[in-house]
């Protein structure tokens, strides 16, 4: 969230979708129902995150959002987000990355010094609007707001689960022509990309994600990947110039995703040592095996 050099962006749709992707998904729903069952089969393929209607029981409301900066950056780990298509259908993709921006004194965020201007005013919202701001001009960011005078949380990576296909598109359409097919973990792993792969445009800016018809925020019910990966804590990415403050491991992500931007083994290291320490008691005994004669590093 560092301070860049910016240009005017002008708020479309078209601007994130190009017609002629936005015209290949409306083809996708101008089929009739026997062959956009095959087609959705072949092509997008029906995930089982797929519903034909919002689950308001996995929907994540307001009280979520309540939470302090660096715990709510925690928390979005493992959930999905959701963005409904003007067509009806739904894009789908996990939290694996995040990046905590404390406002007030932290000097590497948007709002450093409780600084408030027409770009981020959506920081002093209440907590679960929607902060979308440029960089270089042509790409764009999501955060979304926290407890906390100015405190917001970036999302940073994405694990893609349903849309597959409509996400190459709309990231193709941004990459040079005659580019390599990406991959499914690079669809969205990037700030900028994300919001690329998943049609956030520049308007959702102060929307607020609790409420809104367009994106939102899902528990996953058919897992918990936080049981399966340790969360590392690790230095933000991009604010090298903000000094001690570049330092603060206030980057969240889960070991070992491959969707993880950037992987920084140092902290994934001392994490891993952290939890090696914290289940050996005071004689050097591993307390949940009953193993003894371990020793401490």
């Amino acid at each position: 969230m560092s301070e860049r050099k910016r240009k005017k962006v002008v708020c479309t749709e078209a601007a994130v979708a190009p017609e002629h992707v936005l015209a290949e998904h409306k083809h996708q729903t101008d089929l009739t129902p026997e062959k956009q069952t095959k087609h959705e089969s072949a092509a997008v393929g029906r995930s089982h995150y797929f519903t034909t209607n919002n689950d308001l029981q996995s929907r994540l409301g307001e009280d979520f959002f309540h939470q302090p900066c660096i715990s709510l950056a925690k928390e979005f780990l493992g959930k999905v987000l959701v963005r409904m298509c003007a067509d009806g259908s739904e894009l789908r993709a996990r939290i694996v990355e995040t990046e905590a921006y404390l406002g007030g004194e932290d000097k590497a965020s948007h709002s450093a010094g409780g600084k408030r201007t027409e770009r981020n005013t959506a920081m002093f919202m209440k907590p679960g609007t929607i902060y979308v701001y440029p960089i270089y001009g042509i790409y764009l960011c999501m955060n979304v707001s926290s407890e906390g005078e100015g405190a917001a949380v970036l999302l940073r990576s994405l694990e893609p689960l349903q849309g597959h296909p409509v996400m190459r598109q709309l990231r193709a359409a941004r990459r040079k022509e005659g580019a390599r097919q990406l991959k499914d973990k690079e669809l969205c792993n990037g700030p900028s990309k994300l919001c690329q792969a998943l049609n956030i445009p520049r308007c959702f800016d102060r929307r607020d994600l609790a409420t809104d018809p367009e994106v939102w925020l899902e528990r996953d019910p058919n897992s918990d990947p936080k049981a399966n990966h340790d969360i590392v804590s690790a230095p933000r990415v991009g604010i090298e110039s903000h000094g001690e403050w570049a330092k603060k491991p206030w980057r969240f992500y889960l070991r070992g995703h491959p969707c993880v931007s950037v992987a920084n083994k140092e902290a994934e290291r001392q994490s891993l040592s952290g939890k090696v320490m914290s289940n050996l008691g005071p004689s050097g005994v591993q307390s949940d095996t009953g193993q003894h004669n371990v020793k401490r590093t």
